[in-house]
């Protein structure tokens, strides 16, 4: 049997810990063969609409996402071919010309909010986790992460939570839980939900690549 790597899916809503479960995995197999995609790098390019156009885009809708580039370049992965992974830039909304030359790796770990709204994305995981933290708490991170990195005012980050973030999480990302394998709650200070994951895609690391 020819190996191939192992693809490993952290999904979860904004705020939920997806991003710490996904490092603490990461950093168990430092020194390994192992790489991280985000989801965030992929959003569609926006470069032939005005400015203001895309000030409106919802970046927590299922549409924002260029899927097909990103199963492309997973699908690339797989078959241990390098890839130029995407840079998309905040403050014009849109791609920018930058790019990130991304080499194979035995493990692979695919981190976004809406990783498994998209069957074809569900397809190429060898194991699907979803981190499930309670809204409040969401709520909280995301306010001190947007006031204190991103110099974001607090009525601000509660008008963009209330008025898309909470009703896309309920509409879109919240009913992707079903798919999941497993479900981590509290995210990153799940230790010992992180210990069984690493223990289990070890197992499956070493089922694909010397089988």
């Amino acid at each position: 049997m020819k190996r191939k790597p192992v693809v490993i899916g952290v999904a979860g809503g904004s705020g939920s810990g997806k991003t710490s479960v996904t490092k603490a995995i990461y950093d168990r197999f430092e020194g390994h063969s192992i790489l991280m995609i985000e989801q965030d790098y992929y959003y569609k390019d926006q470069t032939h609409l005005p400015f203001e156009e895309r000030l409106k885009t919802n970046y927590d809708h299922p549409l924002a996402f260029d899927n097909d580039l990103l199963i492309k370049h997973i699908e690339s992965l797989l078959r241990y071919e390098p890839i130029n992974k995407p840079v998309y830039d905040y403050a014009m909304h849109t791609r920018s010309e930058d790019i990130i030359e991304v080499k194979p790796k035995d493990v692979i770990i695919l981190e976004g909010i809406l990783i498994l709204e998209d069957e074809r994305l569900r397809n190429l995981m060898d194991m699907k986790l979803y981190v499930d933290t309670d809204a409040d708490l969401r709520i909280i991170r995301r306010l001190f992460r947007d006031i204190k990195e991103r110099g974001r005012t607090m009525d601000s980050v509660i008008e963009q939570y209330v008025n898309v973030v909470r009703p896309m999480h309920n509409q879109f990302i919240e009913p992707t839980k079903r798919y999941a394998d497993i479900i981590i709650p509290e995210g990153g200070h799940n230790y010992v939900a992180i210990d069984l994951m690493v223990t289990k895609i070890q197992t499956i690391l070493e089922q694909k690549l010397f089988l």
